[in-house]
C-alpha cells in the first residue's frame, strides 16, 4: 500500500456507515488522520460502531446534528448513496470543504494499476467478462467497486503485480479530485439518476470524471456509436480506443454480422460468443479491448467469449430442459433493459414480466412484442402488463400469484424451441426485498419443475 503523508493530523469526516463507510474510516485512521464517523442510523445492534470506538475512532449515530462541521473538518467522505442535497453536505459546499467518495482513496493507496468501468448499462457484465479474461490470463486481477466489494479495502491491500478491476458509479465518480485509471471504460449514456444529480448533464458531468486525470500513456475505452458522449469524450487527454457495432473500423474494436475486428484485423469470429444480446455485444467490445491492452492473448479471450454466460441475474442462461431454454433477466428493472433482452433472440419468447408499479408506460417495448407469444404477469404491474400484452397482439396472457405459478405456466405453455425469459421491467419491490431476490425465485421455479 502506498501511504500518503496527506492526511496525517487532518480531521475527516466519514459520512453514513455502512461498509464504505467503515472500510474508510479504518484506512484514514492508519494513514494518521483523526476521523469523525456520521451516520444518521441508530447504533443499537451496530457491531461496527463498537469496533470503530475500541479504535480511537468517534461515531455519532441516530441523526446530523447540525453543529457537526463546527469541528473544522479538512475533508469528508462520504457514502456514495448520500445525496449532495443532505444538509451536513450543503454546509460543506458553502465552506468549501472537499467532498470525496472512497474511490479517490483507493486511487491514492493503490499500488496496482486501475482498470475502471462506468456506464449508464453494462458496467457488471463488462467488469466481470473483463475479470475472467485477466484472471484466465494470468494477470492477478482483482474486482472491487459498486460490484459490492470496497474499493479502498481492495487497494488497502493490492500489490503491484496485480491489476484492480473497478466498476465505478456516477456516484461515486462525483467524489474524485485525483482518480486517474491507468484504463477507462465507458459503455454508454443514457438519462439516469436525475433524482440523485439534479440534471442529466451533471449526471453526465459525473460520469465523465472518470477520465478527467488521464495523461497521454493512458487509454480510453469508449461507445463510438452515442453521438451524446462526444463532447464529454473529447476532455479526455488518454489514448482513445473506439468500440462500434456498425461495422469495420480501422480505430479501436468494432463488429460486423460475423466478426469482431480490432484495429480493423479480423480478430474473433461472433460465432463462438455465448452471450446473447446487442447490448451484450457492446460489453463484449469493450472488455475484450481492455484485455488487449493488458496483453491477454486471443486464446484466452477466445476461451471466455465461447463460455462466459452471463453475470446473475442480467440475461443469465439457467438452464435448458426439455429443449426450452431459461434466462433470468431480474436486474432488468426499466423497459430500456427489457426492450435490450427482447431484442436479443430471433426463436419465439415466453415472457415473465412485472412488479412494482410506478406508473411508467410499457409502449417502449411494443415494436419488441412481436416475437413475444405468451406474458405472464407477476406483481402490482401484472394487469397493466397483460393489457398491453394483448394490445400488441400476444395470444396467451395470464396472471400469476407466484413465481413459481408464472414459471409453471410459462413451461406449459412453452414448445420445443422456446426460450422463457424472467424480464420484468419493473423493479421488485412489491414482492421481493431486492431484484437478487426475484432472480433467486426464478431460478428456485425452474428448479422445481
Amino acid at each position: 500500500m502506498i501511504k500518503p503523508n496527506d492526511f496525517k493530523g487532518k480531521r475527516v469526516l466519514v459520512l453514513g456507515l455502512a461498509k464504505s463507510g467503515y472500510a474508510a474510516a479504518e484506512l484514514l485512521q492508519s494513514l494518521g488522520a483523526i476521523v469523525v464517523v456520521n451516520d444518521a442510523s441508530p447504533e443499537e445492534g451496530n457491531d461496527d460502531v463498537l469496533v470503530l470506538r475500541s479504535k480511537g475512532v468517534e461515531v455519532i449515530c441516530g441523526g446530523h446534528p447540525q453543529n457537526l462541521l463546527d469541528k473544522e473538518f479538512d475533508l469528508i467522505v462520504k457514502n456514495p448513496g448520500i445525496p449532495y442535497q443532505n444538509q451536513v453536505l450543503q454546509q460543506a459546499l458553502q465552506q468549501q470543504i472537499p467532498i470525496w467518495t472512497e474511490i479517490e482513496l483507493a486511487y491514492l493507496v493503490s499500488e496496482a494499476p486501475i482498470i475502471a468501468i462506468t456506464g449508464s448499462n453494462g458496467k457488471t457484465t463488462t467488469t466481470t467478462l473483463l475479470y475472467h479474461m485477466l484472471n484466465i490470463g494470468g494477470k492477478k486481477p482483482i474486482i472491487a467497486g459498486n460490484i459490492g466489494t470496497v474499493a479502498c479495502s481492495v487497494a488497502e491491500n493490492a500489490t503491484s503485480d496485480e491489476v484492480i478491476v473497478m466498476e465505478v458509479s456516477s456516484f461515486q465518480l462525483a467524489g474524485v479530485e485525483k482518480f486517474r485509471p491507468k484504463i477507462a471504460v465507458w459503455t454508454n449514456l443514457y438519462d439516469s439518476h436525475i433524482d440523485y444529480h439534479g440534471t442529466a448533464e451533471e449526471y453526465a458531468k459525473a460520469k465523465a470524471n472518470i477520465i478527467k486525470n488521464q495523461e497521454p500513456d493512458d487509454f480510453f475505452i469508449y461507445n463510438a456509436d452515442q453521438t451524446d458522449m462526444q463532447k464529454y469524450i473529447e476532455q479526455g487527454r488518454g489514448k482513445k480506443i473506439p468500440f462500434s457495432l456498425q461495422g469495420k473500423t480501422i480505430d479501436g474494436i468494432s463488429a460486423d454480422d460475423e466478426m469482431i475486428y480490432w484495429l480493423g484485423e479480423p480478430f474473433v469470429k461472433r460465432s463462438i460468443i455465448k452471450l446473447l444480446g446487442q447490448h451484450n455485444l457492446e460489453n463484449i467490445l469493450a472488455a475484450t479491448a481492455s484485455a488487449i491492452l493488458m496483453n491477454c492473448d486471443k486464446d484466452t479471450i477466445e476461451n471466455v467469449l465461447s463460455s462466459f454466460t452471463g453475470v446473475r441475474h442480467r440475461m443469465q442462461f439457467v438452464k435448458e430442459f426439455n429443449d426450452r431454454t431459461f434466462f433470468n433477466d431480474s436486474k432488468a428493472t426499466n423497459t430500456l433493459a427489457t426492450k435490450s433482452a427482447l431484442s436479443s433472440f430471433e426463436s419465439p419468447v415466453i415472457l415473465i414480466a412485472g412488479g412494482l408499479d410506478r406508473g411508467h408506460s410499457f409502449e417502449e417495448l411494443r415494436p419488441y412484442m412481436t416475437q413475444v407469444k405468451a406474458v405472464f404477469g407477476l406483481g402490482e404491474t401484472a394487469d397493466r402488463f397483460i393489457e398491453f400484452a394483448r394490445s400488441c397482439g400476444v395470444q396467451i396472457t395470464q396472471k400469476a400469484l407466484t413465481m413459481d405459478d408464472a414459471v409453471k405456466a410459462a413451461y406449459e405453455s412453452s414448445e420445443e424451441g422456446d426460450q422463457i425469459l424472467l424480464s420484468p421491467a419493473c423493479a421488485s419491490w412489491d414482492q421481493y426485498k431486492s431484484f437478487e431476490n426475484r432472480g433467486d425465485a426464478f431460478i428456485e421455479a425452474i428448479m422445481n419443475l
